[in-house]
């Protein structure tokens, strides 16, 4: 396993990046490394604060004789997605992600790369730390907790940044260039239920666990309709329990607002004079999903397993309630985009299922679009299909999308670039994921904005790899778009 990332070129680059997957930086725990890019600015002796919001602001001289230039923001998020394969023993808090080359990718042992977006922090370390490039007056912008909620975007005060152009370096194919974005909220779901007694008789408790679908991003993967865990697993429940003597102790599915969940598990009890017809008529549902699944999913198993006793069990209202909003609740595209050709306009992603404090379980859902009307109407589905079933709905503010400006100059720039490197044409598009783009807008509504990076694959999963060969291309473009600005 060759985990020698400093050999990979560009050097620098690869240095920052390297320095940056040792450092723990869940969303939420990003004291470590804040401290690290506080420490490299020092260091190079530039202006740079921390704000309320834990966001870092640099700024950079321009070159000789080109103070005249339009001031350019370079903008990365610090925090990352922290997942890993159930089977993987990780503290994101306090390990350090064990990244390596394969073949053509970096990819981390059993656990999210950090690629999103530690490569674009790395490239603006790297910008601010090369005087052999020549540009304009810099800024650098590296935000908070952007994974759980764009909470340093929020929080970024208006006066702050003088540039008149960002540059947002949080985007995942090369030769694609962003200039729009969807806007989203999340919706926090909260079940109570009653602790039962399990009724006296011989009783078998079974666990079924959906493992080995492929996840990913919520807002890039939620297209190609890849098999969400907690659905597949409630569509199960809910085949299982037509005799109404399934009863539900446990449950938990998925994890972040923005992972398409890829693992799920629940416990439950039946009577043992049902257990072999019951487990007949499962093998025969299960076979009935993998069939529905194989070309999409094609590790996705389910599992069934004997366990101890269990003593208590959801009351059966909640039960009734749980497993039919969680089958009947929006799930995937809702709506492809009339404005821009294969687009996804509209989604909605059922994140997780979790037991929280008291006698509570926690649903999260996330909903993006591109029409704001329609970010309204997906919210309105999943909020009266889970009050029906009687659980309490509340709504985060949520955040702006990006609309797109074709007459903007950066983007002629940006091409111009991409066409003199590289002799090729860049494809110019909107993405369904939500960048924190819309955000800086509502505080500095005159900047000019695009959004790229090099390729990466499989985010927001253990999947998660970056091609090596596109982040010279990446750097490249970058500089000779600070040159030409």
């Amino acid at each position: 396993m060759d985990k020698n990332l400093t050999a990979l070129k560009p050097a620098l680059v690869w240095k920052h990046f390297a320095r940056i997957a040792d450092i723990p930086r869940p969303s939420h725990h990003e004291e470590k490394i804040r401290r690290y890019v506080l420490d490299c600015v020092r260091d190079m002796g530039l202006e740079h604060c921390e704000d309320e919001a834990h966001n870092i602001y640099v700024r950079k001289p321009a070159t000789k004789g080109m103070e005249d230039r339009k001031g350019v923001i370079l903008q990365a998020h610090l925090d990352m997605v922290p997942q890993k394969n159930n089977d993987k023993v990780f503290d994101f808090e306090n390990d350090p992600i064990e990244a390596y080359i394969d073949g053509e990718w970096v990819t981390a042992n059993g656990t999210t790369l950090g690629a999103d977006n530690g490569i674009g922090a790395a490239a603006i370390l790297a910008v601010l730390e090369d005087d052999t490039l020549v540009h304009g007056p810099l800024e650098a912008l590296f935000t908070a907790t952007e994974e759980t909620g764009m909470d340093g975007a929020f929080g970024l005060k208006a006066g702050l940044l003088r540039g008149d152009i960002l540059l947002n370096l949080d985007s995942e194919t090369e030769g694609e260039l962003y200039v729009g974005c969807a806007g989203g909220l999340d919706a926090n779901i909260v079940f109570d239920y009653a602790e039962t007694a399990v009724p006296a008789g011989d009783r078998a408790a079974l666990r079924i666990e959906i493992k080995g679908l492929k996840g990913g991003h919520s807002g890039i993967q939620i297209g190609t309709q890849r098999g969400n865990a907690n659905r597949l697993l409630f569509r199960f429940l809910r085949e299982a329990g037509k005799t109404r003597e399934l009863l539900l102790a446990s449950v938990d599915g998925g994890g972040l607002r923005n992972a398409i969940p890829r693992e799920a598990y629940a416990v439950f009890g039946i009577p043992t004079r049902l257990r072999e017809e019951f487990l007949s008529r499962c093998r025969l549902f299960a076979d009935d999903l993998h069939a529905e699944f194989k070309l999409r999913e094609p590790n996705f198993r389910i599992t069934l397993n004997e366990m101890p006793e269990v003593d208590t069990v959801l009351d059966m209202r909640t039960q009734t309630g749980l497993i039919q909003s969680l089958v009947g609740v929006p799930n995937g595209v809702i709506a492809m985009s009339f404005a821009v050709p294969g687009l996804v306009e509209t989604s909605t992603n059922l994140a997780s299922v979790k037991f929280g404090e008291g006698n509570t379980i926690v649903v999260t859902s996330s909903q993006r679009s591109s029409v704001e009307s329609a970010k309204t109407y997906v919210m309105q589905m999943v909020e009266s299909v889970f009050a029906l079933a009687g659980a309490d709905v509340a709504h985060s503010d949520g955040y702006p999308g990006w609309t797109p400006d074709p007459e903007s100059k950066l983007l002629e720039t940006t091409v111009a670039s991409y066409r003199r490197l590289f002799g090729d044409e860049p494809k110019v598009k909107a993405i369904h994921a939500g960048l924190e783009c819309g955000l800086f807008l509502e505080k500095y509504p005159e900047l000019e904005m695009v959004s790229f990076g090099p390729t990466l694959r499989g985010v927001h999963s253990p999947d998660e790899r970056l091609e090596i060969a596109t982040v010279p291309r990446f750097w490249e473009l970058l500089s000779d778009i600070l040159r030409h600005i």
